[in-house]
């Protein structure tokens, strides 16, 4: 499972370069601030990007979130699911590193759970598996319909692998994350298995802005 999923994140990677690369004048815009500092991030800049800018989805209250209503903070946002055997486990804990790294600032990282499996993960099933992580992690979770439309809209793939009984399916999905400043705007592309230290420099770095 997890070189598969690790390969189509890759193949992810390359669609979200490809899109960056025909935004005009991108790179000029990733590497500046409002104040023309240049900044440099361990994850792939892709400020200007014209994708992944917002979205409007139930979390597992069933309360309408978007993107403005974590204004002020850094968000981490990816798209996985409970039952994921290795990669979903895995960046959650590592999210829940980087905001116990970021000490004081801790309470400034907001991660954002975006699931791929509606139909099993329940508000019940995903207030648990964000408690058992961070219970300050929100899960979203889209209706098939709304799943679709949110991931076009982020770029992001999933599709489902049959098991051997009905329910005992799995979803291969990308596994990068995407990381918006504090005014809500779309930063980073941060690749599957980056080191916690640089993603707790991204987020400083996000916060010193």
């Amino acid at each position: 499972m997890l070189s598969a999923v690790t390969s189509l994140e890759k193949r992810a990677l390359l669609k979200v370069l490809a899109a960056a690369a025909a935004v005009p004048a991108l790179g000029a815009l990733a590497a500046c601030t409002d104040g023309g500092d240049k900044k440099s991030f361990h994850a792939v800049d892709i400020t200007g990007a014209e994708y992944a800018r917002d979205f409007s989805l139930k979390d597992a209250d069933g309360r309408q979130r978007q993107l403005s209503d974590f204004k002020g903070k850094v968000v981490v946002l990816f798209f996985g699911y409970a039952q994921c055997p290795d990669v979903c486990p895995t960046t959650m804990v590592e999210m829940a590193r980087v905001k116990k790294e970021l000490g004081a600032d801790g309470d400034k990282l907001q991660v954002v759970f975006v699931t791929v499996d509606p139909e099993r993960d329940t508000p019940e099933v995903m207030k648990a598996y964000m408690a058992a992580f961070d219970p300050t992690f929100v899960a979203l979770i889209p209706t098939p319909e709304q799943l679709v439309a949110a991931a076009k809209d982020f770029k992001v793939y999933y599709k489902k692998v049959d098991g051997k009984t009905p329910t005992s399916y799995s979803m291969d999905h990308s596994a990068a994350q995407y990381v918006y400043d504090p005014q809500g705007r779309l930063r980073l592309y941060v690749r599957y298995g980056s080191p916690v230290p640089d993603i707790v420099a991204d987020v400083r770095t996000l916060l010193a802005a």
